[in-house]
């Protein structure tokens, strides 16, 4: 296998799994890594097996790597890592943030108790 970098997508194997994580091989066995539960997805993780069972094929993002002793950190929150690696787009924060509802929080509320009232 030839030599990986960071943000490489690679083809791994689950060979076992943690409440911390998952731990995976790539195919030739070269490289083995973890994914940490944080970069499983961005949303909470109860159980890493919601995601990832032993004995999974599934595509993996380099984070880190040490040539060293051949391990890896991995990710698979920004890509499609039961498919094809692809990786994902994902909406951009707005840098209004939550100011529109703050601005427009009581002008609702009050249109919404005139029209209740108005029914009765």
């Amino acid at each position: 296998m030839e030599k990986l970098k960071k943000k490489d997508i690679v083809k791994v194997t689950v060979t076992g799994v943690q409440k911390y994580g998952a731990f995976v091989s790539t195919k030739d066995e070269c490289y083995e890594g973890l994914i940490h539960i944080s970069e499983i997805s961005y949303g909470f993780v109860k159980n890493v097996n919601d995601y990832l069972k032993v004995g999974d094929n599934i595509y993996a993002e380099v984070v880190d790597i040490s040539d060293k002793d051949n391990h890896l950190k991995l990710s698979i929150k920004d890509i499609d890592y039961k498919k094809d690696g692809a990786r994902l787009k994902r909406m951009a924060e707005t840098k209004s943030g939550f100011k529109p509802l703050k601005d427009n929080l009581d002008i609702w509320i009050n249109q919404k108790i005139k029209e209740i009232t108005d029914k009765m």
